[in-house]
């Protein structure tokens, strides 16, 4: 995966170059990944022009969407695809991955809610929602069906940070290209050097307001036992990602296979 350093898109990565078996990698150009949109601007960012998107999806939830509308290059479509719909509206504690910026502006509202090692709880709870709930599994369903379509161009995907619903998505890809596990898992990890360098101001100003700098770390970061969760969800109720995407996702057959057939290249 490689980092593409445009200035007016947080953490955009492309997939393409990922290692598949037999020699084989992910073909660039066509697959990315990135924080929220709102700064996008391709006429003064030539990286971002030369991505020639064609479609963005967009996982972030309605107050999201609403407080940081994206950004979107002319002539490429936004699809709106809210993973936590069904958390936010049944959980009376918020889903971390929708609330970090308010969590870390509130340092008792993070104690009350993530601290004393309660984030890792709450964000391995979120994982599993990913594969469970009914909004999830239609998103994340959308997603994939939009990039095996028939016509797809470059597609970019994304929530707010880039790292959590973003990171599941982006594990699937992998999953059903054939990447191996320590892989998949190198991708998902990847990002936390760029996400913790966006927070950074706010991290800062979290601890001077005297929060916990382990909750901080908690909340911006992504673990590997974040991404555990939800495959071991997967494995328990699927037996495997490609049963999952199938079965659990309602994702053609044919989808999957126009999605190799893009993706893996020479």
């Amino acid at each position: 995966m490689t980092q593409i350093p445009a200035t007016t898109v947080a953490n955009l990565r492309d997939l393409g170059g990922t290692p598949l078996p037999h020699g084989r990698s992910v073909r660039p150009g066509l697959v990315l990944r990135s924080g929220q949109l709102d700064r996008m601007d391709p006429a003064s960012d030539p990286a971002v022009r030369a991505l020639n998107l064609r479609t963005v999806v967009d996982f972030r939830s309605v107050a999201e969407r609403t407080d940081h509308p994206d950004r979107v290059p002319g002539g490429a479509r936004l699809i709106v695809a809210d993973v936590l719909a069904d958390q936010l509206a049944t959980r009376s504690a918020p889903a971390a991955a929708a609330q970090i910026k308010h969590l870390l502006s509130n340092p008792a509202l993070a104690e009350q809610h993530v601290g004393g090692g309660r984030a890792q709880k709450l964000f391995a709870e979120t994982y599993r929602g990913f594969v469970t709930t009914a909004s999830a599994r239609a998103a994340y369903r959308t997603f994939l069906t939009e990039l095996g379509a028939p016509d797809a161009g470059p597609l970019l995907f994304h929530c707010t940070a880039g790292k959590d619903r973003t990171g599941w998505a982006a594990t699937l890809v992998l999953s059903l290209l054939g990447a191996d596990d320590e892989t998949i898992e190198r991708e998902y990890l990847s990002v936390n050097p760029a996400v913790r360098q966006a927070f950074a101001p706010l991290v800062e100003g979290f601890i001077a307001a005297g929060g916990d700098p382990e909750t901080a770390l908690a909340v911006i970061g992504v673990v590997p036992e974040y991404l555990a969760a939800a495959l071991d969800e997967v494995h328990a109720r699927h037996g495997s990602v490609e049963t999952y995407v199938r079965e659990g996702l309602g994702v053609s057959g044919e989808s999957v296979e126009r999605i190799r057939e893009r993706l893996i290249g020479e």
